[in-house]
């Protein structure tokens, strides 16, 4: 974006692809940039395009998700952070907030990238990162999303945690990918029980994965997490074993009442599904003519 264009609007605007989450093992830390989770999924290239305006009156809204105004406290605690009180977040969503998509996350991370160069706060890309996986694992709302949407791809969590703690790894792989969600499931919820088989399902799921990382791989190690943990509810659990037994790749987004497959899996199956790619871009700020 020109400096120009940055001092007579204030504004700017980024996208940040959707992400589901394969497998996951959860873990607390007492700073939250240093908690979060390992595991693995793959972005998309439907996501979420948000939009800042420093120093908006025009409305009372801080934030409007799809044109209805909304509270979302990692926002919040980006903007803070920013010192960007003022400001005006206008997110546009490909995909249902709540269903496990990483939608809440993609608002952060594009909130942090865009009030960043908004206001010229100067903060590097990692900080920024961290910043909203900070603000998410503070409001209960995410552990991996942001790391992972901001590296796109199909991004394998080796470590917990943001730059400088997590370490990431990929693979490397692009394929169509069908979606369709029946509803959400809460993260709060699941993470507010007993963890202990979560940490055990999913460090197995990791264990094979970079044995042997591909996309067959991970879609396998994601539907053997879900039986261990028995989180798939009977309608996800019936469409994914309907795919599979067509010869397809499907399995949960963790965590909403969503299936995913690879190809054609679900349409095959005689689902309407929704459709779009792996995203081989992480999150990033949109040229001038586009915000």
């Amino acid at each position: 974006m020109t400096e120009a264009r940055r001092d007579n609007d204030r504004r700017a605007a980024a996208f940040v692809p959707g992400h589901v989450t394969g497998f996951f093992s959860p873990y607390d830390a007492d700073e939250p940039v240093r908690a979060g989770s390992r595991g693995a999924g793959v972005t998309l290239s439907d996501g979420v395009r948000v939009t800042v305006r420093a120093d908006d009156p025009s409305t009372a809204s801080r934030l409007t998700l799809d044109g209805t105004p909304l509270s979302m406290p990692p926002v919040e605690t980006v903007l803070t952070a920013l010192d960007a009180e003022g400001a005006h977040v206008v997110a546009e969503s490909d995909l249902p907030l709540g269903t496990g998509f990483g939608v809440s996350g993609a608002i952060a991370l594009g909130t942090a990238l865009a009030a960043n160069h908004a206001l010229d706060r100067g903060r590097s890309a990692n900080d920024l990162v961290a910043l909203a996986h900070r603000a998410e694992v503070l409001a209960g709302t995410g552990l991996g999303d942001v790391v992972a949407q901001a590296r796109g791809g199909v991004p394998i969590r080796l470590d917990p945690g943001a730059p400088p703690h997590g370490r990431l790894d990929g693979v490397p792989a692009t394929r169509r990918v069908e979606y369709v969600t029946f509803g959400g499931l809460s993260t709060a919820d699941v993470l507010a029980g007993d963890t202990d088989s979560l940490v055990d399902a999913g460090d197995r799921a990791l264990s094979g994965l970079t044995d042997r990382p591909t996309l067959s791989g991970l879609l396998a190690a994601s539907r053997r997490f879900a039986s261990r943990t028995g989180l798939p509810t009977d309608r996800v659990r019936g469409v994914v074993d309907d795919v599979v037994d067509t010869g397809g790749e499907a399995s949960m987004a963790m965590l909403g009442e969503t299936v995913f497959s690879l190809g054609t899996g679900l349409t095959d199956t005689g689902v309407d599904a929704d459709v779009c790619r792996i995203c081989q871009t992480g999150a990033h700020l949109l040229p001038p003519d586009r915000s």
